[in-house]
């Protein structure tokens, strides 16, 4: 079983114990979520997909949020916003802007990219590295950057 996987049964006992309701509603959405595709592909989920999934959960979050606040809905905004902080409390940190710029030029070197052609080949290699570390939109655009400047 995976660490994050561990992690996540592990706050939902916890969650149970401390009847916090909004918090194991959460967590019993990112098991249902997991469990999903375990059955779906008939595979054991290793830490990288779980990350990729718990990824989409906060991209869908944060689409509705932007939907719910322009509807004027700020009671189902809050409870997306509570929804995230769950979610992000299983992935691993953020980098910060200077770690993110160094991963960027390590692949960029790695892979040996000249133009923004190569920006595939540096995005594969990145995207195993920084699931859950990075927004790949602001990634995409600090490549670009990278490779035409």
């Amino acid at each position: 079983m995976s660490a994050i996987k561990a992690a996540v049964m592990d706050a939902m006992k916890d969650a149970m114990r401390s009847k916090d309701k909004d918090r194991l509603g959460t967590i019993r959405l990112i098991q249902a979520a997991l469990k999903q595709i375990e059955v779906d592909e008939r595979i054991e989920l290793d830490d990288a997909r779980v990350l990729t999934i718990l990824d989409k959960m906060l991209k869908q979050r944060k689409e509705s949020i932007v939907q719910f606040d322009a509807a004027g809905r700020t009671d189902l905004s809050d409870k997306e916003k509570a929804e995230m902080l769950v979610i992000q409390s299983f992935m691993p940190t953020p980098l910060t802007e200077q770690e993110l710029d160094q991963a960027i030029q390590q692949a960029v070197t790695t892979v040996g990219a000249q133009s923004i052609k190569d920006m595939g080949k540096v995005m594969a290699i990145l995207k195993t590295d920084l699931t859950g570390r990075a927004d790949f939109g602001q990634v995409g655009a600090k490549i670009k950057a990278m490779l035409e400047g």
